[in-house]
């Protein structure tokens, strides 16, 4: 098992999700963050103020899958989140070595049937 970390544009957070769902991936958790990388700040006004706005919204995508399904996950995100400007985000990978399902206690072996 994988597991998906992707930090994406709140306004494409639709997008993915109907991406991820023709490809079988219905589960995930969606935090929101701040973040800053190439995206240039953005200068505000507040009440007369000026301001520096040198973390930008972002949500992060916490996506579970199976081995097999890594690389279609990862082409529907890229896929559905692009826009071609600084700031669409990153998606890192990493091992999972166990599920547990907390209602039964018992180790989660569905991860390979949701996401085939």
């Amino acid at each position: 098992m994988k597991r998906i970390d992707a930090i994406i544009r709140p306004e494409k957070l639709q997008a993915v999700i109907k991406a991820l769902r023709q490809i079988g991936v219905t589960g995930f958790t969606v935090i929101p963050v701040q973040g800053r990388g190439q995206q240039k700040d953005v200068r505000g006004v507040y009440r007369g103020h000026s301001y520096d706005i040198n973390l930008h919204p972002k949500l992060k995508l916490e996506i579970v899958v199976s081995n097999s399904n890594l690389q279609p996950a990862i082409r529907a995100i890229v896929t559905a989140a692009q826009t071609g400007q600084a700031g669409d985000g990153k998606i890192f990978v990493y091992d999972v070595q166990e599920a547990y399902n907390i209602r039964t206690g018992l180790v989660d072996e569905t991860i390979d049937e949701l996401n085939p």
